[in-house]
C-alpha cells in the first residue's frame, strides 16, 4: 500500500532486521546484506536498520524463481 501524499507516513508499517529475518526465514545477517546492497530498502535509526513491511513483500513477489 502506497500513501496517497507521498510525505504521508503514517500508514506505513516498518519492520526491524530480525522481523524481515523472521518473515522471509532467512538470517538476520542475510537481510543485513541485502540492505547494505541496496536490493531491499532501508531506514537507519540511529544505530539500527527499518525496512517497511511493502518493502519486504515488495522484494518477495519480485523474487519469485520458477523452477519449471
Amino acid at each position: 500500500m502506497t500513501p496517497s501524499n507521498p510525505g504521508d507516513m503514517s500508514d506505513v508499517t516498518f519492520l526491524t532486521i530480525a522481523e524481515v529475518a523472521a518473515k522471509m526465514r532467512v538470517s538476520k545477517m542475510t537481510v543485513y546484506r541485502l540492505v547494505h546492497g541496496g536490493d531491499l530498502a532501508a531506514v537507519r535509526v540511529g544505530r539500527s536498520f527499518r525496512v517497511t513491511e511493502d518493502e519486504v513483500n515488495d522484494y518477495l513477489r519480485k523474487s519469485f524463481y520458477n523452477a519449471g
